[in-house]
């Protein structure tokens, strides 16, 4: 996954959801196409905001998406194509990975 920042800034009182992953070592097994696949279609969703995301060398990651309310995230978690990817991490790419959903009271910094 490459360094992408896709941000319309949050608004206070919407949602930041924070996955960090370790990636396994190993084959690519379609991991970058299934990123950016999954990008494109949490753009598309009702109340999706924006998404930032990094990996280092050594495979860790953070990816921090931003949503209108928690409604919107559920709907998300549900995607069927969002949840067919979330079971291949867990089996095949990642060693392991947290989720915190997080409310924004305050945002701010520079344009």
């Amino acid at each position: 996954m490459d360094d992408t920042a896709e941000l319309s800034r949050p608004a206070e009182g919407s949602y930041a959801v924070i996955f960090t992953s370790l990636r396994r070592r190993g084959e690519d097994d379609n991991y970058a196409q299934t990123a950016d696949r999954l990008r494109l279609l949490a753009s598309q969703q009702p109340g999706f905001l924006g998404m930032e995301s990094v990996r280092d060398a050594s495979g860790m990651g953070i990816t921090v998406s931003y949503w209108k309310d928690r409604a919107s995230i559920e709907a998300w978690r549900n995607h069927t194509e969002h949840a067919e990817a979330r079971a291949r991490g867990r089996q095949q790419w990642y060693e392991r990975y947290s989720v915190s959903i997080c409310k924004i009271e305050k945002e701010y910094g520079t344009p």
